[in-house]
């Protein structure tokens, strides 16, 4: 893996101090337990460190540069920060590996991240070739190439379709078919090229890069990312303490979709029509702390303009229920995690 230098020099967390004010009722409380679900380069994880000064750190990730990187820049924090190398649907089982029925806060960095984006062997980045993987962990799984090469023709036309909103994925998933069989992809440079010999010019003039939706939607197949999130969002939300905390910052659409349903769910009463009176266990579960979604300002766009299509939402624990986790103020082991 190439090293381009510690983190905290490579990377600027999106809506830090924003996130950091939302949450701030959940960790200021003493023994407090956050969970940084998408830990990438820690810069997030750092802002809740030095903010919180009794608040404990857990850090999912499941790249294992991120977690190397993450953990020198945090070191000084000691036992308050606790890495994990999982994906972050486990949140669940790294909690129980824990001994920590819940949590105080938790967050979402989604997508693809700016270690990824910067070290261009990995494959995420549409303008520099590269080989085509784009595995968030390189270690196991599909790569990208794998999908281009291995996909009928109809099924690469519907990851096209559905994960990168493509409106020309039939056109694309045949031309790749035909391509593939004079020699397998194996490099992105040779799938722009074909992108922009397939998208008509005009359509390239309107919506910019040609390969930015297809990239989008390899990444996500390859990665099974909306699968894994829609799993995620409720395992987090279920192991939530009552006055606890959850943020979400996401990068497009299909992602803050699952999150805004998600939320509506927890925050609508669940009554059944006609019946006079609300039973406690009907009462919503959430409150919305932010009214829709919040976007960067202008300021952070400029200077950070990987923040400009992110879509932050929070949400609040109002009420334990049958199957989500109650208030706790455990704080957590000293030891070895997995």
């Amino acid at each position: 893996m190439t090293s381009r230098g510690p983190a905290e020099g490579r990377h600027v967390p999106v809506m830090r101090g924003r996130i950091l004010d939302l949450l701030e009722p959940a960790l200021g409380r003493p023994g407090a337990v956050h969970v940084d679900a998408t830990l990438g380069m820690g810069g997030h994880a750092e802002g809740v460190l030095e903010r919180f000064p009794e608040c404990t750190v857990v850090g999912i990730d499941r790249d294992h540069e991120a977690l190397r990187l993450a953990g020198e820049r945090l070191a000084a924090y000691g036992d308050r920060f606790r890495p994990v190398h999982a994906v972050y649907d486990e949140v669940g089982a790294v909690l129980d590996d824990l001994g920590v029925p819940a949590a105080d806060g938790i967050l979402f960095d989604l997508g693809v991240s700016s270690l990824q984006l910067d070290e261009t062997e990995r494959g995420f980045a549409y303008r520099v070739d590269a080989p085509l993987d784009m595995r968030m962990d390189q270690s196991a799984g599909r790569t990208a190439a794998d999908v281009l090469n291995t996909y009928a023709a109809e099924d690469l036309a519907r990851v096209l379709r559905e994960y990168g909103e493509e409106r020309y994925a039939g056109k694309i998933a045949r031309a790749v078919v035909r391509e593939r069989e004079a020699a397998p992809f194996t490099r992105s440079a040779r799938l722009v090229e074909l992108l922009r010999r397939v998208i008509p010019a005009a359509s390239q003039r309107q919506s910019g890069h040609p390969a930015k939706r297809t990239f989008q939607a390899l990444r996500i197949e390859v990665n099974d990312e909306l699968a894994v999130w829609r799993r995620a969002i409720d395992a987090a939300i279920g192991r939530l303490a009552v006055g606890g905390r959850i943020a979400v910052l996401s990068y497009h659409s299909l992602e803050d979709r699952v999150t805004k349903r998600a939320f509506a769910a927890g925050a609508t009463s669940s009554t059944p029509p006609g019946l006079p009176v609300e039973l406690p266990e009907h009462a919503a579960y959430l409150a919305l702390v932010t009214r829709g979604a919040e976007e960067p300002d202008r300021d952070e766009v400029e200077a950070n303009p990987r923040a400009a299509s992110a879509r932050l939402r929070v949400a609040e624990r109002l009420r334990a229920t049958g199957h989500f986790a109650p208030p706790s103020r455990h704080r957590i082991p000293k030891g070895p995690l997995r």
